[in-house]
């Protein structure tokens, strides 16, 4: 798969495409993709996502939305849906501004755009004002086909990543994954802390996290880690450890990592939540905290065992 960072140095020919954010490509992107792969395929084209960054309503003042996933991180999961090109398209005012004839134009010069794929409530364009219909009449203008595709729904009603963010936010990650079709995860250098849990015998992985994402309410996590090509079960701390640093504001990431004795300092990690197992707690002794964090491990390893 190819990644782009703008349509400069794209040319394609007769490419099938779909456009949006696609932050955390959850169940229902899925089923756009899956089609748009199907198809392209079938017509020996390559199937092509443009998604934006940063999120739209960050640019256009409607409030700082925190990611579900990097622009990075959204091209692996897109590669693994068999995507061939996918490209971060940098959303800006000047974008914003553009008409929706004006910018698709520009997706048919690059891309050579053949069939657009699009969400039931899909829009783009100043104001909005491409939607399904303006769309269509482009295309026959351009020479392009819309195909729409229905929102994917469950129990709990329409998929969206709006639902997914509060949802992990609240520290809902196991309903999140429900929702995601993966697990959400952060990625990460492993950095130096304050080494308080060497000291007692439980030693952790301080993940610094990219702050443009989620991050699961504070509480301890039972997760699954991967570095270096392989993967761990770990217990994780999200959170400020109050029984030390009472004070706190940010968030540390910290993965005791079960059965594993190495060092990952400056390596990169891969950090999948599986399940909240309790809130953050403020011990009253230290013997205290390593009887729970025991308690944590146990419950964790069974949680794991059955994923």
């Amino acid at each position: 798969m190819q990644h782009y960072r703008s349509l400069a140095d794209v040319s394609l020919t007769n490419s099938w495409l779909t456009i949006g954010v696609f932050d955390g490509v959850h169940r229902g992107h899925q089923q756009i993709i899956q089609k748009l792969t199907a198809g392209a395929h079938k017509a020996n084209a390559p199937a092509v996502v443009l998604t934006f960054h940063p999120h739209p309503a960050s640019v256009l003042g409607r409030g700082e939305v925190k990611c579900l996933t990097t622009p990075d991180e959204r091209a692996e999961l897109l590669s693994a849906l068999s995507v061939d090109v996918v490209i971060t398209y940098p959303f800006n005012r000047s974008v914003a501004q553009l008409t929706a004839h004006e910018f698709m134009a520009q997706l048919k010069e690059h891309l050579g755009l053949k069939q657009l794929l699009i969400g039931y409530d899909f829009a783009l364009g100043h104001g909005r004002e491409g939607n399904a219909t303006r769309l269509a009449e482009i295309g026959r203008e351009v020479g392009y086909e819309v195909e729409i595709i229905s929102a994917m729904s469950d129990e709990s009603g329409v998929i969206s990543s709006t639902e997914i963010r509060k949802l992990v936010t609240v520290g809902d990650v196991a309903e999140a994954a429900k929702l995601l079709g993966h697990f959400y995860s952060l990625h990460g250098p492993v950095v130096h802390g304050d080494h308080r849990g060497r000291a007692i015998g439980f030693p952790t992985a301080n993940i610094q996290y990219d702050h443009v994402k989620v991050i699961p309410a504070n509480g301890i996590y039972a997760c699954w880690l991967y570095a270096g090509g392989e993967k761990f079960a770990a217990m994780t701390n999200v959170g400020v450890n109050p029984t030390f640093t009472p004070d706190k504001q940010t968030a540390n990431v910290e993965a005791y990592i079960l059965d594993f004795d190495g060092d990952l300092y400056g390596q990169d990690v891969k950090l999948e939540f599986v399940q909240r197992l309790r809130d953050e707690m403020k011990f009253a002794s230290v013997e205290a905290l390593i009887k729970q964090i025991q308690a944590d491990v146990e419950k964790g390893r069974g949680i794991l065992s059955r994923k």
